[in-house]
């Protein structure tokens, strides 16, 4: 299986690490799973739409979806928290049908130390507005 992707405030995930805690983001409870991506086109997209205000240093989990242990399902575009999941699908390009919508893979439970196969930092502006990922297309790319 292709990677699936995790945008995680660093903090968060540095103190999971250190504890040895499971992993679950500030939404999680309310959402019930955790947000994935397969398709790192809509990266950037995810973190603008739900994340742009949030402050902090932000990481890109590059995850090997067969270590995985909680189960993964492909869903539409899903609000994260009180934050309206509308647009993102056109996000990665033109406007797409409705029919045509991509489904995001969400992660019902933690995500486990093992199955995180890269951690990337990502590049903000003043604004909060994620603007790239170093080393992403070498990920991507990887078979």
């Amino acid at each position: 299986m292709a990677p699936l992707y995790h945008l995680v405030q660093e903090s968060i995930w540095t103190k999971c690490k250190a504890d040895g805690s499971a992993y679950y983001p500030p939404t999680y409870e309310q959402d019930g799973f955790i947000h994935l991506t397969a398709d790192p086109r809509f990266l950037l997209g995810v973190g603008n739409q739900f994340y742009k205000d949030v402050a902090g240093t932000f990481l890109l989990l590059v995850l090997d979806a067969d270590k995985l242990s909680a189960k993964v399902v492909f869903e539409p575009a899903a609000p994260v928290g009180n934050k309206s999941s509308d647009g993102l699908a056109a996000s990665g390009g033109e406007k797409e049908k409705a029919e045509e919508l991509p489904l995001f893979p969400h992660l019902f439970g933690t995500i486990d130390f093992g199955a995180v196969a890269a951690e990337l930092p990502i590049q903000r502006d003043a604004t909060g507005a994620f603007l790239s990922i170093p080393g992403l297309e070498a990920v991507a790319a990887a078979p």
